[in-house]
């Protein structure tokens, strides 16, 4: 049996404030959840329609009021997404409008132009682009039942790939650590591609930016820190509302990859530390050298990278290959788990083989 005609078309923010205006928007229907979106995800939200990016589709059913005879557009999908567009610029339409839990800004850390500012504060460049940005809209025609909804929605989410860790948190936090991960892991895209430290499918589902996070907990701890998916979920809901030593964490990151790419560069995928594990030795070992491993986080210019440390690095990486190692440490060596000891003896081996070349 086929299914009802879905109209695909385009709408603009200003159509939905018209209807809303005009009562012909119905954005909480029965089947609907109710507005449970933080005031993070809100400004991130109106951060990504400012910037032009685009959003999940929105998905309407049309009726027709059967006293006037206009059309009633519900809500199937994306009442959050347009009840927080609304509130934002004009919050006098939202019936149930909350001061306390719908009122918000955007963030310093999504965007600097207009974070803290209202839409009435905004200059007109920027409230045209609230306005005019346009919504991927799907509509259904009227006589679609609820039960029928459902079963699109439950066709649409049936794809069998159950989300990684990171794919969660995405869909969790918005505020300042995630976004500061996000910016760096993004800004070495290419880096990730040319080591072949990540795959176009582990990159798809945000690995990088798990990897990134993983570091910079690294730099905030000071120390080496077992391989555990709460320790970043801790990290990002600490630092969500504000992150006062981005810039500290931002220069350090890229100082390291910087050098390991100056120093060791496309080498990298033909060795063992193309591996995740062992990037992770590797990023750590540059970094105890350049700043040290229990230093707090500060603009200090970095330790030089002299020849040894590029010769150890290769020395690891040759002697993995080759497996000439005991049988315990190379099981630690080419094993997965990120578990505290495994990463603490592939660190050390790393830096036996410095110290024993510097020696």
């Amino acid at each position: 049996m086929f299914f009802k005609q879905i109209t695909k078309t385009i709408y603009k923010v200003h159509d939905f404030l018209t209807w809303q205006r005009s009562k012909s928007l119905v954005l909480s229907p029965s089947f609907q959840r109710r507005p449970v979106w933080p005031k993070n995800a809100k400004s991130f939200l109106i951060d990504t329609i400012v910037k032009g990016l685009p959003i999940p589709i929105i998905f309407l059913r049309e009726q027709t009021d059967i006293k006037s005879y206009e059309p009633i557009r519900e809500v199937v999908d994306g009442q959050q997404r347009l009840r927080t567009i609304i509130s934002f610029i004009e919050p006098n339409l939202i019936n149930d409008y909350d001061p306390e839990k719908d009122s918000f800004t955007v963030m310093k850390s999504h965007n600097t132009e207009i974070s803290n500012k209202k839409y009435s504060e905004l200059d007109n460049n920027f409230r045209n682009r609230l306005l005019n940005y346009e919504f991927s809209v799907h509509v259904l025609p009227s006589n679609t039942e609820d039960s029928e909804v459902l079963q699109i929605f439950a066709r649409m989410n049936s794809t069998g790939v159950k989300l990684n860790k990171q794919e969660l948190r995405n869909a969790e936090y918005f505020g300042s650590m995630k976004q500061f991960c996000y910016d760096l892991a993004y800004e070495y895209l290419n880096k990730w591609r040319d080591w072949r430290i990540f795959s176009e499918n582990d990159i798809a589902r945000m690995l990088e930016v798990q990897e990134t996070s993983d570091l910079i907990l690294m730099m905030i701890n000071k120390k080496i820190k077992g391989q555990k998916q709460s320790y970043i979920d801790k990290l990002y809901k600490d630092y969500d509302n504000e992150l006062l030593e981005k810039k500290p964490m931002r220069f350090r990151f890229r100082s390291v990859m910087d050098k390991i790419d100056d120093t060791y560069g496309s080498a990298i995928c033909h060795s063992v530390f193309s591996r995740k594990i062992l990037f992770n030795t590797l990023f750590t070992f540059y970094y105890d050298i350049m700043f040290g491993l229990s230093s707090d986080l500060s603009m200090e210019k970095p330790k030089q990278i002299d020849q040894n440390v590029v010769k150890s690095v290769k020395k690891s990486s040759e002697l993995i290959q080759k497996k000439n190692v005991s049988d315990e440490l190379l099981k630690i060596l080419r094993g997965g788990t990120g578990n505290l000891e495994s990463r603490i003896s592939r660190f050390n081996f790393v830096k036996s083989n410095y110290t024993n070349a510097h020696s």
